[in-house]
C-alpha cells in the first residue's frame, strides 16, 4: 500500500445524538467534512479514502463536549473548498455565537450582499459541508421560523435546543 499523499482523505464515524456523524480530513488533519445520515448533499465514504481516527481525537473531544452542553465554541482546523461566494457566507456563518441566531438576510448584509442574494446565501448556506462545527444550525428565517437545514429540521430543532435557543 502506497503512502498517503496530500490528496488523500482520511475518514472516521462518530456516535452522536444526532445519529452517527462522518467525519473527514485532510493529510494535515484539517477537518474537511462533518456529515449525518440522509443529508442532503453529505458524503459517502469513498472506496480511495483512509479509515484512521487519529486525525480526528480533537474533533471527538470537542464535538463530545458540545453535546454534553460543556464546549460553546470549536477550535478546531477546518478546510472547506468553495466559491469565492460560499466561501464568504461560511465565514460569517462562523461568527454567529453559541446560542443565538441569525437570518438569510442578516447574512447577506454582512457578506455585503444585496436584499436579493438571500436566496444563494441560502444555497450557501444548504452547501455548508461542516454541520455543527459550522453553524448553520443557527440560521433561521426572517419571520422566526426554523426553515431549512440540510441535516433535518429535526436536528436543526435538537441543536437549537441544545444551545439553549428553543424550550427542551
Amino acid at each position: 500500500m502506497a503512502p498517503p499523499d496530500a490528496a488523500t482523505t482520511y475518514w472516521t464515524r462518530l456516535d452522536s445524538p444526532l445519529g452517527p456523524l462522518l467525519l473527514t480530513a485532510d493529510p494535515s488533519g484539517a477537518l474537511t467534512s462533518l456529515s449525518v445520515p440522509g443529508q442532503k448533499g453529505g458524503h459517502a465514504v469513498e472506496p480511495d479514502w483512509l479509515c484512521d481516527p487519529a486525525p480526528f481525537r480533537a474533533a471527538e473531544e470537542q464535538l463530545r463536549a458540545y453535546f454534553a452542553g460543556e464546549l460553546k465554541e470549536f477550535s478546531l482546523p477546518l478546510r472547506s473548498s468553495g466559491t469565492d461566494f460560499r466561501e464568504r457566507v461560511w465565514a460569517a456563518l462562523d461568527t454567529v455565537p453559541y446560542g443565538a441566531t441569525t437570518t438569510y438576510g442578516e447574512i447577506a448584509a454582512r457578506i455585503g450582499a444585496s436584499r436579493a442574494a438571500v436566496r444563494a446565501v441560502g444555497g450557501a448556506i444548504g452547501a455548508n459541508p461542516l454541520l455543527v462545527v459550522r453553524p448553520c444550525h443557527r440560521v433561521i428565517g426572517a419571520d422566526g421560523s426554523l426553515t431549512g437545514y440540510a441535516g433535518g429540521l429535526e436536528r436543526k430543532t435538537a441543536l437549537l435546543a441544545l444551545e439553549g435557543v428553543l424550550g427542551r
